[in-house]
């Protein structure tokens, strides 16, 4: 177990390679969502802040594009080990601001190093095509540059993992990074942008500016922006992409979710109450990819809800730095205030509420922004929480007749970021993954977060844009193709050619 953080001092911003303090003369209260105390502040930036930072990406970048790809690995190689060294350091930043688990955090800084990996492997990641003689005398090369700034706009609930989704392998490709962090988990970022220097990593490379939405639309209208990645709500990533898209930016818009888990009849029940129980409560609900929905085929539902109701009852909540809790804090008091709000909907909407985790006091931390596991059954798809994301510990049961039901339940829901599928039966998993109208299905897999080199990213309203997070498609994003052709004096025929060049 890591030493709690507890550092004081203002978050600021990291320009050119240092700390800055910025000229907006804004700030924001950061709080420890389990004591409900200010723990320090963040400086919000002014337009002149993301513009100096800009200006900073701007002039290093050349420079850093035109390092060999090899050469760039190896800072990012510097900075995998220093990361792996520092895992607990990050992870007690986490719990202090965010609140989640320890375990938890430590889980995603594991799965941000693991991006940080893949994104070592770049020189084969950049490798161009080559035909040879693809007219007489004429051969044809691709191959991927940088795009030159690009920014990287994140939420709250993974302030090191969904970050390193995107400037570890935007940095591999030769780009210079901005990275705007949520205003509520800011510390994360400058510890990682000074790991980044300790690398080896050019000063301007990689600046940070905490903000707003001053920042936000800053950097989206910005003309030195080329792209900008970003994960948050739907509002707001349709807000991201139609702005980036307006001022000429490639834009990479992820969104909201509300993740269905069908049970079937024949799943493994000890497996998938422990499923459920671990995706729709653990890090509170505040996953993007987190069970908000258990969907129970047939006679399931009978078996399966009073030991979730009996589960929801006994989950060990508090201080996340306390390794015996299974789940810490919400993030902000607003933010459980609005939970609860649903939970009261929820109830008037006519569902059954069977474990209520409103009102929850943790001794000790009587001031935390603490709310329990919240279980509701004989929810419909009219209820507004069924259709609403309401990323916290709500979990609603849906009762449908059989498989079609289930899959037509799950594709007619405007978000399609994940879903998962517990059964014994080949046939059904093979049916369901082909049929189900999401990004990122899970078969007796709760949480189907893909691995680095695969990449991450939802369909319908849980996405904005053409290109997934990380991986390959990472590699896609942050690069533009450019096709060589290349012939020599000595293959040129004489005179003029007027007519459109054909293989010959």
């Amino acid at each position: 177990m890591g030493a709690p953080f507890t550092v004081s001092t203002d978050v600021g911003h990291w320009i050119a390679g240092a700390r800055h303090a910025g000229s907006g003369g804004r700030s924001q209260a950061v709080y420890n969502p389990a004591t409900g105390a200010v723990a320090r502040k963040v400086l919000l930036a002014a337009e002149a802040d993301v513009a100096a930072a800009v200006a900073a990406a701007k002039a290093a970048q050349p420079a850093w594009g035109e390092m060999p790809p090899i050469r760039r690995a190896r800072v990012l190689n510097n900075f995998l080990a220093l990361m792996n060294q520092h895992r607990d350091t990050l992870a007690a930043m986490i719990t202090a601001e965010h609140g989640k688990v320890f375990g938890d955090a430590q889980g995603e800084v594991t799965r941000g190093i693991d991006i940080v990996e893949f994104a070592c492997g770049v020189p084969q990641l950049l490798k161009g095509d080559f035909t040879d003689q693809v007219s007489t005398g004429i051969d044809n090369w691709v191959l991927r540059q940088p795009l030159g700034v690009v920014a990287g706009i994140t939420p709250f609930n993974f302030p090191c993992m969904v970050p390193c989704w995107m400037f570890p392998v935007a940095l591999a490709c030769g780009n210079a990074f901005i990275l705007k962090p949520s205003e509520r988990d800011p510390s994360a970022s400058l510890f990682m942008a000074e790991l980044l220097q300790q690398a080896g990593l050019p000063d301007g490379v990689f600046n940070v500016v905490q903000g707003d939405k001053v920042a936000v639309d800053a950097l989206l209208t910005h003309l030195d922006v080329k792209a900008v990645s970003f994960v948050g709500s739907t509002p707001i990533a349709q807000y991201i992409y139609e702005t980036g898209a307006r001022h000429g930016k490639r834009v990479q818009a992820l969104g909201g979710a509300k993740n269905h888990m069908v049970v079937m009849p024949d799943a493994d029940l000890d497996q998938a109450v422990d499923a459920l129980i671990g995706s729709a409560y653990g890090s509170a609900g505040e996953r993007c990819m987190a069970i908000s929905v258990a969907v129970l085929v047939g006679d399931v539902a009978d078996k399966i809800v009073p030991r979730l109701a009996e589960r929801a009852k006994a989950l060990k909540v508090g201080n996340g730095m306390d390794a015996v809790n299974e789940m810490g804090p919400i993030v902000t008091q607003q933010a459980r205030d609005r939970i609860e709000g649903y939970i009261e909907l929820g109830t008037k909407e006519g569902a059954k509420l069977l474990v209520d985790g409103r009102g929850l006091k943790v001794p000790g931390h009587e001031a935390g922004f603490f709310t329990g596991g919240t279980l509701f059954d004989h929810v419909t798809p009219s209820m507004r929480i069924y259709k609403e994301e309401i990323f916290g510990p709500v979990l609603a049961c849906v009762r449908v007749k059989d498989l079609g039901d289930a899959v037509q339940l799950v594709n007619d829901h405007e978000f399609g970021n994940g879903v998962a599928c517990f059964t014994s039966d080949g046939g059904v998993a093979r049916e369901f993954s082909r049929r189900v109208q999401v990004g990122m299905v899970g078969i007796n897999v709760p949480i189907p977060v893909p691995m680095a080199w695969h990449g991450f990213g939802g369909w319908k309203k849980s996405l904005f844009g053409d290109m997934h997070a990380y991986g390959e498609e990472g590699v896609r994003f942050y690069t533009k193709q450019k096709s060589v052709m290349q012939r020599w004096p000595d293959s040129i025929g004489k005179g003029a050619e007027f007519v459109m060049p054909t293989a010959k």
